[in-house]
């Protein structure tokens, strides 16, 4: 499991750099400042959450098996798909009622973070 995740953590991270640098450089001039803070908003929480994922392998590799690990690391997956994936889908089509699914990944985000919490608790 701490290969998959070293692996989406990568992937993930190195989208979320180039999506932050897209939204710097192509975005600025063609999307209204609301909607490119919340662009920048999605980006943020995708690369901090990426930056979780090398936290979950670092935890693996200290207590291997945890299945509270890997379910923060899964969660952490979840919530940059549905956290910044609607705030990304937001920005670009101004539908703003895909901002009522964003909280979902925000939840899972949440969750992620107490998983990892009950590893230190049960470590």
């Amino acid at each position: 499991m701490e290969k998959t995740f070293l692996l989406l953590a990568s992937v993930l991270g190195g989208l979320a750099v180039a999506l932050g640098a897209f939204g710097a450089h192509a975005l600025e001039s063609r999307m209204s400042a609301d909607l490119l803070a919340t662009y920048e908003v999605g980006v943020r929480y995708h690369f901090y959450h990426a930056l979780a994922l090398i936290g979950v392998v670092a935890v693996l590799s200290r207590w291997p098996g945890s299945g509270a690990a890997v379910a923060a690391g899964w969660l952490f997956v979840f919530g940059i798909l549905i956290f910044s994936g609607s705030l990304y889908l937001l920005a670009f089509t101004g539908v703003r009622w895909l901002g009522a699914i964003t909280p979902i990944g925000g939840v899972a985000f949440i969750a992620g973070w107490a998983c990892l919490a009950w590893v230190a608790l049960r470590g």
